[in-house]
């Protein structure tokens, strides 16, 4: 067929992009290298509206083993000769129009990126983010994203630990799932994914190829529309199974020392895993693409070079060695081919049956080779006015506080999520497991040793929305926050920036100064980022998604004697908050459910006041002179406090200050803030700990009871109730649809 400049703009690439692409390989490509060029110079796999600013976040220093972007995740060294292994990644297209496949082929996916690596996965968490729970196209997009991740996790093996849920209205169209894995390999054991060596084998090794996922690298870069049900083949088809045999034929293989370099087919399929090893090794292959193996018949040359299906491998490995390896595979009941070879010619040639399909150089294909990148116009989004107007003084306080109280703790957003952690199995392969004792951050053990990993997802998007470059570093700071408060030491962070169109001008605004954020509190938390994903297109009719530039992080816990947890342990302790306590509602839950006001500031914050509240935290912890530890989040003191009561039903008598506005103590959001629970006793050496940082007693706790000012408030266990049927409610509603 003729390929012309609309021939490319029908395969999502621009005119001016398909004239570089003539420029680049002095000819026009034949159809199948234009698809090649559409998989690759998508959004998805170049990040050619992104990588400008992503060069500007710190991706060294700490304990980081290697440099940001030239693995498949991050490595980080944890000492004892181990390294811990993470990134997170998203599947937001492909879970929008098939929820269960797309969310579990998000989780085997990421899971490739840590054993592919030579690392073992012991921990799995996501980001997930909805409309409305209310309405029926929410239920069921929930239903089937929790169903497929915990399908994929529990029968992977890799329990999942930690999350985060939100509902927004924003995201009724285009639902955000954002999925992190964490692995333990030992330092020096790791494989690359590189290329190398005249000669030696390339071998495809897992499940057969067939059409399902086709193009969805460029699905990925692009808006969802009514019509994008349609592209259903582009979701690809996932089997926890066989990804179970293929960690374990992967992992048995590194181990005799055959392979040289190992990259899993991810997004644009044999074309990427090709390109991007064949590039960072300075070398090119030939590819004999009938001795793939296939599911399907007489699939064509694009469709094998594009397909996305999942549970592969490309392997390659030391001439001479093909057998070792083929039997390591078959003994796994694995497909395993020798489908070409390392060149010195920088080119990817692939072959069909003698024939020769396609020739590309590597390098013109790759992130940070011939890849466009671009710098889009930006500019501040008109809805800043809408923030600047904001006046809280002509925001009453309610004169039912209770009533507020009882509407928020059963907010989806706010409300437990048991609904949905029942589902997941937090302790199949328990190895590495840990208690379900409840902190901030989610603690797996580091077997045999004695530390543990402190993991956490966090982002308010709504911060980010009001302040994109405030809103981000809210983001890097609580997650930082977390960890300490379990007793953990911040290493490192991985992330996935989820936005709308980058060719909207305030979009791309939103997007740079969310990076800069992310980048100065990441810069003063010591923690670089070590890899991640960037999700543009996250659009529904009615505009973008909020900006939601999700933080994975990492910490340390020297040994599980430093761990902290977040639930009070008996009556009559003394509750205590640290940090700042300004009188601010700004972007909280309690404005925008109670007083339905969607446009306001960014909660109070400074990054040093953060900085210092974390080095008291940690030290509180390490002295044992607190009895737990929460950090104040969405629903403020409130919901803090109810959720330090509900583990052990334990209530709370509070006193409302007569300074500032009562709905801003108890609902606010402001940050740098953390609840803690001291033992009488041990109140004096507390208090002379925290010397002159910011603190005041708030109450003490009770033994089921709760109270706010002079008012009785009900009983713990009656808030509890609330707390656990808000989604319950909904979705065991849509179950019996």
């Amino acid at each position: 067929m003729e390929v012309t400049v609309k021939t490319a703009e029908q395969l999502r690439l621009t005119a001016q992009e398909f004239e570089m692409i003539c420029f680049k390989l002095g000819r026009t490509p034949n159809f199948n290298e234009l698809c090649a060029f559409s998989g690759m110079w998508s959004e998805h796999c170049s990040y050619k509206n992104s990588i400008r600013w992503l060069k500007t976040l710190p991706r060294e220093g700490g304990r980081i083993l290697v440099k940001a972007g030239e693995e498949n995740a991050g490595l980080m060294d944890i000492g004892d000769g181990l390294g811990v292994v993470f990134k997170i990644e998203s599947h937001n297209h492909p879970s929008a129009i098939e929820p269960f496949q797309g969310a579990a082929t998000g989780v085997g996916g990421i899971h490739r990126d840590i054993f592919t690596m030579g690392a073992r996965p012991i921990a799995s968490l996501n980001s997930l983010r909805f409309g409305n729970l209310e309405d029926a196209k929410t239920q069921h997009l929930l239903s089937g994203v929790v169903h497929g991740i915990g399908h994929y996790g529990n029968c992977f093996g890799v329990p999942t630990v930690g999350g985060e849920i939100y509902f927004d209205a924003c995201y009724h169209t285009n639902p955000l799932v954002n999925a992190m894995s964490v692995g333990i390999v030992e330092v020096g054991k790791t494989v690359s994914a590189t290329a190398a060596g005249l000669g030696n084998p390339v071998l495809f090794v897992g499940s057969a190829t067939g059409k399902d996922g086709i193009g969805g690298a460029s699905f990925a870069s692009a808006d969802i529309t009514s019509e994008s049900v349609q592209e259903l083949p582009a979701v690809q088809v996932g089997d926890p199974f066989q990804e179970k045999k293929l960690l374990e034929a992967c992992l048995e293989v590194i181990n005799t020392g055959a392979v040289v370099g190992m990259q899993d087919m991810g997004a644009a399929g044999i074309i990427c895993s090709t390109a991007e090893m064949s590039a960072k090794g300075g070398v090119g292959m030939r590819i004999e693409l009938d001795k793939v193996p296939t599911r399907q018949s007489n699939m064509k040359t694009w469709e094998l070079l594009l397909s996305e299906s999942q549970e592969r491998m490309l392997l390659v490995a030391q001439r001479g060695r093909e057998a070792e390896i083929t039997a390591i595979f078959e003994k796994w009941d694995l497909p395993c081919s020798v489908i070409g070879e390392v060149t010195d010619d920088k080119l990817l040639s692939f072959y069909m049956n003698g024939e020769l399909e396609a020739q590309i150089p590597a390098e013109e294909l790759v992130l940070g080779g011939g890849a466009p990148q671009y710098e889009r116009t930006y500019q501040e989004p008109a809805y800043f006015q809408k923030i600047r107007d904001f006046d809280l003084k002509k925001v009453p306080v309610p004169a039912d506080l209770r009533a507020v109280a009882e509407v928020l703790i059963a907010r989806p957003t706010l409300a437990s999520k048991q609904w949905v952690y029942q589902q997941y199995d937090s302790m199949v392969g328990a190895a590495n497991a840990s208690t379900h004792a409840p902190s901030d951050a989610a603690i797996v053990m580091i077997k045999p040793t004695t530390k543990a990993l402190a993991v956490t997802t966090d982002c308010n998007s709504r911060y980010v929305l009001a302040d994109p470059y405030k809103g981000a570093m809210i983001a890097v700071s609580e997650a930082a926050r977390n960890i300490v408060c379990s007793g953990g030491e911040p290493l490192g962070v991985t992330n996935c920036l989820n936005f709308g169109n980058p060719y909207d001008p305030e979009v791309y605004y939103q997007f740079v100064q969310a990076v800069k954020g992310m980048g100065e509190a990441c810069r003063r938390f010591e923690t670089p980022v070590t890899g991640g994903n960037v999700s543009f297109y996250n659009q529904n009719p009615d505009g973008p998604v909020y900006p939601t530039p999700t933080i994975g992080m990492v910490g340390l816990l020297s040994s599980l004697e430093d761990r902290m947890t977040l639930d009070f342990k008996e009556a009559d302790s003394l509750l205590f908050l640290l940090g700042p306590q300004p009188e601010d509602i700004g972007s909280s839950q309690y404005l925008v459910s109670h007083h339905r006001i969607e446009y306001s500031p960014a909660p109070q914050f400074d990054l040093e006041s953060e900085h210092a509240l974390h080095q008291l935290v940690r030290t509180l912890i390490k002295n044992k002179q607190i009895r737990s530890a929460h950090d104040l989040s969405e629903g403020g003191l409130f919901q803090a406090l109810c959720e330090s009561a509900f583990p052990n039903e334990l209530g709370f008598s509070i006193q409302l200050p007569s300074t500032m506005r009562p709905d801003a103590f108890l609902f606010g959001e402001a940050q740098s803030r953390v609840l803690v629970s001291v033992n009488s006793a041990h109140k004096d050496s507390f208090l002379q700990s925290v010397g002159a940082f910011p603190h005041q007693q708030v109450g003490i706790v009770t033994s089921g009871e709760v109270r706010v000012g002079d008012q009785a408030w009900g009983s713990i266990s009656t808030w509890k109730e609330k707390y656990e049927q808000s989604i319950a409610h909904y979705m065991l509603a849509e179950t019996a649809h």
